[in-house]
């Protein structure tokens, strides 16, 4: 029986890590009669003032704004709104490049959102079928179609928690299992075959914990952009292994430097397979004296 490829997680955030500006910016926040500049201004005072997450704070203002102006937020309403998000270049042919390339070295390469944007965004965008699962903030709906009420947070602190799923191989509701005990062996992708691409603070914890366990972290940034400060300062603080600019296209940095690191995953393995042979002539050796 043939062996499975060896199973490999590459971990995005979403908003300026594959999309230039953040998903509720092209159609939902315009399509409320609002700037984006100053819907997030508004949203974030209202946070302050009420003691909320920015996150928890934005995503009821959303729910606000809309009853106010008598628009209907629902499922489709919020799909449509991913349709016309802009990526950096190259992020359109990312994903099968880069899994042809996998399966070259016997890699099965999963991709992953962890974003604090919408789950329901993120599911009308054209890149949505690349994803084995996206963990996003959620909405639960009413029996109007509305929503009611934040059903999942993702902040900067909760993105961990989702590392150790797909580091466990489970799926987003089974929260409880997360802190269980699990050997090593048992789990589905170590942190040393993950790869996680993050653009700035928000997405230091998950990075700190990919890179302290062995794994990659990325921190990209706009060419030409102040970002690349944000992601040098990052490298510099050892929070992550590269900081490269958010092209995706091949033969760039970005794409040059993933093949490398997946050549190493499928070194790495295939040298341990030896060594566990060699191991093997050893006991059969000792077991004939």
């Amino acid at each position: 029986m043939a062996k499975a490829p060896t199973k490999v997680a590459l971990i995005y955030d979403f908003d300026e890590t594959l999309s230039i500006t953040y998903m509720q910016d092209y159609i939902l926040i315009p399509s409320l009669g609002m700037k984006p500049q100053t819907f997030w201004k508004k949203a974030n005072a209202w946070s302050r003032e009420h003691c909320a997450d920015q996150i928890t704070g934005s995503m009821f203002y959303f729910i606000k704004t809309a009853q106010e102006k008598g628009i209907k937020l629902t499922r489709d309403y919020f799909c449509n709104a991913g349709k016309a998000i802009t990526y950096f270049e190259g992020v359109d042919q990312w994903f099968d490049r880069i899994n042809e390339y996998g399966r070259t070295l016997d890699l099965q390469i999963e991709h992953y959102i962890i974003s604090s944007g919408y789950e329901e965004i993120i599911q009308g965008s054209s890149i949505r079928k690349h994803f084995k699962d996206v963990f996003g903030c959620s909405y639960a709906f009413g029996e109007d179609g509305t929503p009611v009420w934040p059903a999942r947070i993702v902040n900067y602190s909760t993105k961990t928690q989702y590392l150790s799923k797909i580091n466990k191989g489970l799926g987003k509701l089974e929260d409880r299992a997360v802190n269980e005990f699990m050997p090593d062996e048992e789990r589905a992708i170590p942190f040393t075959r993950m790869i996680y691409f993050g653009d700035g603070m928000t997405d230091i914890p998950s990075m700190k914990l990919t890179k302290d366990r062995k794994g990659i972290a990325i921190a990209v940034y706009r060419p030409k952009s102040q970002h690349k400060k944000t992601a040098i300062k990052l490298l510099s603080d050892g929070r992550v292994n590269f900081a490269l600019p958010a092209d995706y296209r091949e033969d760039k940095q970005l794409d040059k430097v993933v093949k490398t690191i997946l050549d190493k995953i499928a070194t790495e393995r295939d040298l341990e397979i030896l060594k566990a042979k060699e191991e093997k002539k050893k006991i059969i050796s000792i077991g004939k004296k």
